[in-house]
Order: structure tokens, then C-alpha cells, then sequence
């Protein structure tokens, strides 16, 4: 894990990652739910999408077998993960019970 993805996720605001393919139908009906989901919660999380094509050892170092995968970290814990795709509100709610 390189040193520039260990600070983002150490961060003390919520660090939701996107794991995604360009090719996955799934990934792009997550891409705009994600987008509601930071402007809806602005500053109190920070959202990254990582290529799993373009970042193969990332991917498999968290363990990433489909996507779309998401993982939430706070203060560089994984604190939620989820493969697949849901609900905006169902996102926003997750971020606010694991970041309370």
C-alpha cells in the first residue's frame, strides 16, 4: 500500500472508496448515487473512486472480488464495506451511524 493511500484514509474525516470499473453497468449507476451522497454530506466525507483495472494491487490487497465495492474508513479503520449498489439514502445513513 503506497504512502499516498494511507494518508487519505487516515484522515479524520470519513473516507468512503468506490472500487469501480469502466466497464461495469453496476459502477455507473453508483457514480451519480455517490455524487448526491457528497453533496448531500459536503465536508463530513470524502469520497474516492479507484480504477480496479488501474489498480490491481489495491484492489487485491483489500480483498476487492466485484465490483462496484465500497469501503468506509475512519482514522484509517475499515468501519463498513458493501459490494453492489444502493440507495443514496441507504449510503448517507451508513456514513451517519458509522461516523457518530
Amino acid at each position: 500500500m503506497n504512502d499516498s493511500f494511507k494518508n487519505i484514509i487516515n484522515s479524520e474525516t470519513p473516507v468512503l472508496i468506490d472500487f469501480f470499473a469502466t466497464w461495469c453497468g453496476p459502477c455507473q449507476t453508483l457514480g451519480p448515487i455517490l455524487k448526491d451522497v457528497k453533496e448531500t454530506l459536503g465536508d463530513q466525507i470524502s469520497i474516492i473512486k479507484i480504477d480496479v483495472d488501474k489498480n490491481q494491487i489495491l484492489a487485491s490487497q483489500y480483498n476487492v472480488r466485484g465490483v462496484p465495492t465500497m469501503i468506509l474508513f475512519k482514522n484509517g479503520n475499515q468501519v463498513w464495506r458493501q459490494s453492489g449498489v444502493l440507495s443514496k439514502n441507504d449510503i448517507v445513513k451508513i456514513i451517519q451511524e458509522q461516523s457518530a
